[in-house]
């Protein structure tokens, strides 16, 4: 897409703002196909800059560890750039820095993959992507390397695990999902992590970075040519996938409440608030995105905030969100109070979640989020990495290719009744996980 195609492509959805209008796809065109491979490719040609981000995801996150082997997915996807093709990870190291590109990685509970942004002449491009290929198609999983790393790691979570902040996470994940795999902490557990070996991490590869699964997202400076050939060598040789599909298992509602009491010296009571929320695609998605945004994704505008640090001075911030997964992602309240606050902080924040879900929000409410929401949206898509990221989000989750020239008109389709209705659908205030770890209350969870 040239300089102009996308000044008018985000005219085109300022526009939006004011006239309501049905799919406008082709305002950004999206190309699609797979590859002989099967791999899925989603391209968006802009000269604009000379640059070339390009990503290849698998459903290869921490989802698909098992308890007794959590930070298999996170070591797997790590050590494939320390170590392919011939090439050590200094070699990886200095191939890439010589041409000026940035090859990194990207790991969640549902994804993982590789991401290269390098100039787009032939005379850097091609080296930069002959290295990602190696990564890719090559893996070595050094043994001395995978020792160095997991010593590396275990130091590192021996460390987090004396932090107030990881405490309330890892207790957060494993009450909201108990044994579901989503509960797992991604980077493993000590005494997880202390097991993996160079088999394992061979053999997850194998299942999981496999050419029919995976999702290539190529943004900028190629044509359509050039983007079949990258993507075709960047996946042909991948690993087949064998019979066995994979998936991540569903995540079960809360049965209750769960409050919990952490013990730690720190000052301040770290509090998280939540339960298992919505998977990528649900309905519900857009009345419980602007209904959040009220609530506690807002800021200094949000209920929670009003609630909690205006009217009260209970907290610095609080803020709310869902994480939307292939499975039902968390929702998630967090914020830090004085220890002789918590219990009252708590108070407040369940009293104004319960008022939300049962009335939702004023009609004034949602005006103001939708203007804001709308009115910031051209921000979220104003350089080629944010277009990038939305493409292998897109593609990743099979969202509709017109996910983001729907996003302002399904933003202005929410109405109070929606949101009203989706937190009803989707909240329990009376299940809801209660973490609080440090502020010296022992029992301000318990409520």
């Amino acid at each position: 897409m040239s300089t102009r195609a996308l000044k008018a492509f985000i005219f085109a959805l300022l526009a939006v703002l004011t006239i309501a209008s049905g799919s406008a796809h082709a305002l950004l065109p999206i190309q699609d196909w797979k590859t002989s491979s099967g791999a899925r490719v989603l391209f968006v040609e802009n000269h604009d800059l000379p640059m070339l981000d390009v990503s290849v995801d698998f459903p290869a996150g921490s989802g698909y560890d098992t308890k007794d082997k959590a930070g298999r997915a996170a070591f797997t996807q790590q050590l494939l750039r320390l170590g392919a093709g011939g090439l050590s990870e200094n070699e990886i190291a200095r191939r890439i820095a010589d041409v000026g590109a940035n090859l990194g990685g990207r790991f969640d509970s549902d994804r993982a993959g590789v991401y290269l942004r390098t100039l787009s002449n032939p005379a850097e491009r091609d080296p930069a992507l002959e290295v990602m290929a190696k990564v890719l198609l090559q893996p070595e999983f050094p043994q001395d390397v995978l020792a160095r790393e997991r010593a590396r790691a275990i130091a590192g979570l021996k460390e987090a695990d004396t932090k107030p902040d990881t405490l309330a996470n890892r207790a957060f994940s494993r009450a909201v999902f108990v044994d579901h795999p989503y509960g797992l902490r991604g980077s493993g557990e000590v005494e997880t992590v202390k097991t993996l070996t160079r088999d394992e991490l061979v053999g997850f590869y194998r299942s999981h970075y496999v050419a029919s699964r995976a999702v290539v997202a190529i943004m900028g400076d190629v044509s359509r040519d050039e983007a079949e050939k990258i993507a075709e060598g960047l996946t042909a040789d991948l690993p087949r996938a064998g019979p066995e599909p994979i998936s991540i298992p569903p995540v079960d509602e809360l049965a209750q409440a769960v409050a919990t009491n952490i013990a730690h010296p720190a000052s301040q009571a770290h509090i998280l608030i939540g339960a298992p929320g919505i998977r990528r695609g649900d309905p519900d998605y857009f009345a419980l995105f602007v209904g959040n945004y009220i609530l506690g994704g807002g800021g200094f505008e949000s209920r929670l905030t009003e609630e909690v640090r205006s009217k009260r001075g209970l907290a610095y911030s609080v803020y709310s969100y869902f994480v939307p997964l292939l499975r039902e992602g968390p929702f998630q309240i967090g914020l830090q109070t004085r220890g002789d606050q918590a219990k009252a902080a708590i108070d407040v924040v369940t009293q104004t979640l319960r008022a939300f879900v049962a009335k939702g929000p004023t009609d004034q409410e949602l005006e103001d989020a939708k203007s804001n929401l709308i009115g910031g949206f051209p921000l979220r898509i104003d350089s080629n990495r944010k277009i990038h990221g939305y493409l292998a989000m897109i593609g990743f989750y099979n969202m509709p290719l017109s996910y983001l020239e729907d996003f302002v008109p399904n933003i202005r389709k929410v109405t109070v009744a929606d949101i009203k209705a989706a937190f009803s659908r989707h909240i329990d205030p009376s299940k809801l996980v209660t973490i609080v770890v440090g502020g010296g209350v022992a029992a301000a969870a318990d409520r």
